[in-house]
């Protein structure tokens, strides 16, 4: 019985040796690891704290307290990992890292890093995007603006970019609706601005191509959003061309009054003069011929026209 109790004795001792060299051997992981943080190395740091968690884990109670640290520690380097993608413009290898961290910090009960890791994926996105748009990728743009829409409508900047990216794809009603949204969390100014200025280039593009009342539609449904001088100008156009008179001559007065230093103002009240004249205003004929007799192109006429008043 005593060689037994002995023979005991010795198994104890040799596994009490074990363990103590086992758990120094996972704090020299952990060490190795807090020294690639000093160094800046994260992504081996990451490694060193990983392989000191797993074998921690193995020892049970007596590797607890570094299993512990490890668990903190690991979502906190994923997302500095994440930052630095961010920084280097990688914006898909860094929202893969934020996913991962996210995921890690939900297991490991990491609250702070959580939180900071989900608040960074929109911000990710709108980079991501607004990157997109300026390379001129617009349908990726447009995936990514979608997506960040669909996870959170109150997003004003995305809905505004989301406009922008279906504009530039040619898809109005998408761009509008877009826009709207935007509109509706607060970004009102600049979405019917960018709704004013889509719809009147609309109103051109139907101007050159001859569709007077398609040119006049658009240019109206621009100066509903937000009134433009442009759109008056090409409403004014394509009512004169489509001999519709006096609203031409209503357009070309909002023209004016808007842009009254234009390039083309005289040759705008030439226009609105003749076409009173043919209207048989003789009044409004008047008042805009004597606007324009001192102008050394449209002054003669203007005074010729004004002697058969």
């Amino acid at each position: 019985m005593k060689k037994i109790y002995l023979m005991l004795a010795a198994a104890l001792m040799t596994a009490g040796i074990m363990s103590a060299q086992d758990i120094n051997a996972v704090t020299e992981i952990y060490n190795q690891g807090a020294g690639e943080i000093q160094l800046g190395n994260m992504e081996a740091a990451l490694g060193h704290f990983e392989n000191a968690l797993s074998q921690a884990e193995a020892l049970g109670d007596e590797g607890a307290e570094i299993a512990a640290n490890c668990k903190n520690t690991i979502p906190a380097l994923m997302l500095s990992i994440a930052k630095d993608q961010i920084k280097a413009d990688n914006y898909d290898g860094a929202l893969d890292q934020l996913a991962k961290t996210i995921e890690k910090a939900k297991a490991y009960e990491n609250a702070e890093v959580l939180a900071d890791a989900e608040e960074l994926v929109p911000q990710v996105n709108m980079q991501k995007g607004n990157n997109l748009i300026k390379v001129k990728d617009f349908a990726g743009a447009v995936a990514v603006f979608e997506q960040i829409v669909a996870a959170d409508s109150t997003n004003a900047m995305a809905a505004l970019r989301l406009g922008q990216s279906y504009m530039a794809t040619g898809k109005t009603a998408e761009a509008e609706n877009a826009y709207l949204l935007a509109a509706r969390q607060g970004q009102d100014d600049q979405a019917y601005k960018q709704l004013s200025n889509m719809y009147v280039k609309q109103a051109a593009a139907a101007l050159k191509a001859k569709k007077y009342a398609d040119a006049i539609e658009a240019a109206d449904k621009s100066n509903s959003y937000k009134e433009n001088a442009t759109a008056y100008k090409v409403a004014g156009t394509a009512a004169s061309q489509a001999q519709k008179n006096a609203e031409a001559i209503t357009y070309l007065e909002k023209y004016l009054e808007l842009s009254p230093n234009a390039k083309d103002a005289v040759q705008m009240k030439y226009t609105i003069a003749a076409t009173a004249q043919t209207m048989g205003d003789k009044a409004k004929a008047k008042e805009y011929y004597q606007m324009i007799v001192s102008d050394p192109k449209f002054g003669p006429t203007a005074q010729e026209m004004l002697k058969t008043l």
